[in-house]
C-alpha cells in the first residue's frame, strides 16, 4: 500500500478515487469506469510531477526518509549476485547496521559497504535504524583492507541518519573508529564509489563516502548535522528544521554546485520508491561506468586522483 507525504496530499485523493473507481468495475455488476480512471490517472501523473519539480530542500528531506524508499538490501538483492556478507571487526562484536561483504556486479568482484535501515519493527531494531555503532566502521575497514589487498573496487551505498550516539557507542571510540574508516577510505589503492541512496548524515555517512566518486539519488540528502538537531543548536527550536534544511544547502542539486559531489542519480517523478527498478536500474548504469573509468589504473594513480579530488573543493586564499 503506498504511504503518502503531507506534500503529496492531491495526488493522494486522485489516486484514491481511481482506487474506488478500480473497485467499483470490478465487482458483480461491473460498469465501465476505464475512460474515467485513465482522466484522473493522468491528473496524478501531472500533479505528482509538478510536486516533485519543485521540492523544497526540507520536502527532500522527507522523501529521503520515506518508509518505502529502497533500502541497501534491495540494491544488494537487484545488483549483486552470489553477496557474501562478513560479520564482526575481529576486536568487540558485530554491528547489524553497517552490511559488508563480496559479490559479483555483472561478472566483476566488488566489495559491497553501506548502512541498513531495516523496513519493519523487527529489522530496524536488528540494524539499529542505520546507526552504526564503531564496530561497525571497523568492520567496514577489515573489509576495506582485503578489498585493497586482493585488488577488489569497493561500492559504499550510503543511507543513515548518522552514527550512533550512544554512551556504549563513544566507550569503545566512536570518533576514533569514523575516523579511522574515513582514512581508510582515502588510503586503499582500489577505486571506490559512494552512493548516497537516502540520508547521508554526518560522520556516519562520510565515514563510508570518501570514495574517488561520491553521486547522490536525485531526492538523497547530505549533510552535517540533521536539519532538527541543527535547529535545535543554532535557532533553539527544533520546529525550525525547514529553516535550517535551507540553509544547510544538503540537497544533491546545492552539493554538486559546490562539487562536493560528482552527479546526481536521476528518480522517477514521486521518488525512489514508487519505481525501485528504474532506480536500480539507474545506479547500475553509473557503477558500470565508474568501473570501466577507472579500469587499469595503478593503485597510485588511483590515490592520486582521489587526492585531487577532495583538494579541489572549497576556494582557498592565498
Amino acid at each position: 500500500m503506498q504511504s503518502y507525504l503531507d506534500f503529496e496530499k492531491p495526488v493522494a485523493e486522485l489516486e484514491g478515487k481511481i482506487a474506488e473507481l478500480k473497485t467499483i468495475g470490478s465487482g458483480d455488476e461491473a460498469v465501465s469506469t476505464e475512460e474515467e480512471i485513465g482522466h484522473l490517472q493522468a491528473k496524478a501523473d501531472e500533479a505528482l510531477s509538478d510536486i516533485y519539480k519543485k521540492l523544497s530542500p526540507f520536502q527532500k528531506v522527507q522523501v529521503a526518509r520515506h518508509p518505502q524508499r529502497p533500502h541497501l538490501k534491495n540494491y544488494i538483492e537487484s545488483l549483486i549476485e552470489d553477496f557474501i556478507p562478513l560479520s564482526g571487526d575481529r576486536q568487540y562484536g558485530e554491528d547489524a547496521a553497517i552490511v559488508a561483504g563480496f559479490g559479483r556486479f555483472e561478472g566483476r568482484a566488488v566489495a559491497i559497504i553501506g548502512q541498513e535501515k531495516g523496513d519493519n519493527t523487527k529489522s530496524r531494531l536488528k540494524h539499529n535504524f542505520g546507526m552504526a555503532r564503531p564496530e561497525g566502521y571497523r568492520k567496514a575497514v577489515r573489509i576495506m583492507d582485503l578489498a585493497d589487498r586482493f585488488d577488489i573496487p569497493v561500492i559504499y551505498l550510503v543511507d543513515t541518519s548518522g552514527a550512533y550516539p550512544g554512551v556504549g557507542a563513544e566507550e569503545r571510540g566512536q570518533a576514533e573508529a569514523i575516523a579511522r574508516s574515513t582514512e581508510k577510505c582515502l588510503d586503499i589503492g582500489v577505486p571506490n564509489l559512494a552512493i548516497i541512496i537516502g540520508e547521508g548524515g554526518s560522520g556516519g555517512a562520510i565515514a563510508i563516502a570518501s570514495a574517488n566518486r561520491v553521486l547522490m539519488l536525485e531526492h538523497a540528502i547530505y549533510s552535517v548535522i540533521s536539519p532538527e538537531a541543527g535547529a535545535s543548536i543554532l535557532f533553539r527550536d527544533a520546529a525550525r528544521a525547514k529553516d535550517m534544511a535551507v540553509a544547510q544547502k544538503i540537497t544533491a542539486q546545492d552539493l554538486l554546485d559546490f562539487k562536493v559531489i560528482d552527479g546526481i542519480i536521476g528518480e522517477p517523478a514521486g521518488g525512489a520508491h514508487r519505481h525501485p527498478e528504474k532506480v536500480m536500474q539507474a545506479v547500475r548504469e553509473e557503477i558500470t561506468k565508474f568501473l570501466s573509468d577507472f579500469e587499469g589504473l595503478s593503485h597510485e594513480e588511483i590515490r592520486e586522483k582521489r587526492e585531487e579530488k577532495f583538494l579541489s573543493i572549497g576556494d582557498f586564499l592565498k
